[in-house]
């Protein structure tokens, strides 16, 4: 080690060592989308551990197909297939469901106290409907109401228009509301008024 640098300068490569430089356009990706695709995982994954491995696999991924990403066309929603796919896999070789049907169960299980068994069996269902949805559906449901993200913010990550993100969120409410039993209430259109 050489103590003659000066702080925060790295030392000098070792004659053995390989540099490896990342495109700047990934590296400016890798800032953007970090924060998010560890939550998403984590959500589904169930430990922030392990969720850091699985987006060190996928943004290792997405950097090997980098360059026919760029030219892809459709950018955002073929790097979102990368993470859900590797996320799936994962949850699949372990013979797991995603790690909030379990959270969601045990927050029931603790408001079961108020509001006896039938808040914890209403709750399971939803949480394994969940699971259940169509891949597009499952996303927006999870990004929006687990994760708490806005439409915008979910179109911008998975590629998507903001009325297609909407589009699935409605029908993945539709399809949980059907699942579920819950009737569907009929949109009410406001009355115009007469001159």
């Amino acid at each position: 080690m050489n103590d003659n640098l000066p702080l925060g300068l790295p030392p000098e490569p070792q004659e053995n060592e390989q540099t490896f430089e990342l495109p700047l356009e990934f590296e400016a990706f890798y800032l953007s989308r970090q924060e998010f695709y560890h939550d998403y995982a984590t959500e589904l994954l169930g430990d922030r551990g392990e969720a850091e491995e699985l987006i060190h696999e996928v943004f290792g991924k997405i950097l090997a197909s980098w360059e026919d990403l760029l030219g892809s066309g459709d950018f955002e929603a073929d790097v979102w297939e990368i993470l859900r796919d590797t996320t799936v896999r994962r949850l699949r070789g372990h013979r797991r469901r995603p790690a909030f049907i379990a959270k969601g169960a045990f927050t029931l299980a603790m408001d079961a106290t108020r509001h006896r068994l039938s808040a914890l069996e209403e709750g399971m269902g939803l949480y394994s409907a969940i699971a259940d949805l169509p891949p597009q559906q499952f996303d927006v449901i999870v990004l929006r109401y687990l994760l708490g993200y806005d439409t915008r913010k979910i179109a911008w990550f998975l590629g998507l228009d903001k009325n297609t993100v909407n589009y699935h969120g409605g029908k993945g409410k539709k399809r949980l509301g059907r699942q579920l039993g819950i009737p569907e209430t009929p949109r009410r259109r406001p009355r115009k008024e007469n001159p």
